[in-house]
């Protein structure tokens, strides 16, 4: 039985990775963080993923718990929390499972510095689709090549505190490795005013927010006489859970070092 805690429990997303870990009979959930001040600090983890109570409640301090926790999940926003809980969970030897977006270079050097002795999962999507969908896109990106202009559109819920969203970023730079570009030459994000024509090299890279939409991401492919579009759109947040379960079992195998989800699937 795996032991799992997760930092930002009483977020939207850790909620329902909380109730599937809950539900697993080889996951055991025994531990919940929030920051200091929550209104989620005492109560049980159960009744925050809206399963049976587990006897375990949410504290403000990870440390106190590591020691009797097998795996640590960490989403949260601001992602300040994630580089706190990764020297935690490194400090103690703990595999970790991070979803957390919006990270600044600095945040993701410190973060990988910290858990650089046990195993790390970093991606932005653990949706399995979508893991799909980045070998997908830098295969048509390669196959398609300099004719075709690309952007990527993506939209989320109006709470979503950061954008664009990782997964925007992780499908354009798949998209930059197919063609051989660099992103950060070439990635425009939003365009507004007198930009010019279209460089043949950008690709874009666009934030939508409205209402509800838990994920919906579109990859264009424009040519001459055709458009080739590539979507995946997330109908609940389980989609997201299913992949950090499945990777938090994968990890808890898994040998010292950073990987992302095609490395929990096998994708190369």
């Amino acid at each position: 039985m795996t032991r799992v805690a997760i930092v930002g429990i009483a977020g939207r997303m850790c909620g329902r990775i909380a109730h599937l870990v809950h539900e697993a009979e080889d996951l055991d959930l025994t531990g919940g963080v929030e920051f200091p001040g929550s209104d989620a600090i005492g109560k049980d983890l159960g009744e925050l993923s809206g399963s049976e109570r587990t006897g375990h409640h949410v504290v403000d301090n990870l440390e106190t718990i590591v020691s009797a926790t097998d795996a640590v999940v960490v989403f949260t926003a601001p992602p300040d929390p994630t580089v706190t809980a990764a020297e935690i969970a490194g400090a103690a030897g703990k595999p970790l499972i991070v979803g957390t977006t919006g990270m600044s270079p600095e945040q993701i050097e410190a973060m990988t510095s910290a858990v650089k002795n046990v195993p790390c999962v970093f991606a932005p999507n653990f949706s399995i689709g979508v893991t799909v969908l980045t070998k997908l896109i830098e295969d048509a990106a390669r196959i398609l090549g300099n004719d075709y202009d690309v952007e990527v559109v993506e939209a989320h819920h109006r709470y979503k505190q950061d954008a664009p969203s990782g997964t925007a970023y992780a499908l354009a730079e798949a998209a930059a490795r197919g063609l051989e570009r660099d992103l950060n030459a070439v990635g425009v994000y939003g365009r507004h005013g007198d930009t010019g024509a279209r460089s043949q090299a950008e690709i874009g890279v666009h934030a939508l927010r409205a209402g509800d939409i838990v994920g919906e991401h579109t990859v264009m492919f424009g040519g001459i006489g055709e458009t080739v579009q590539i979507a995946h759109r997330a109908q609940s947040r389980d989609t997201f859970a299913v992949g950090v379960v499945r990777s938090i079992r994968w990890a808890s195998e898994a040998d010292a070092g950073m990987y992302n989800m095609r490395d929990v699937l096998g994708i190369s």
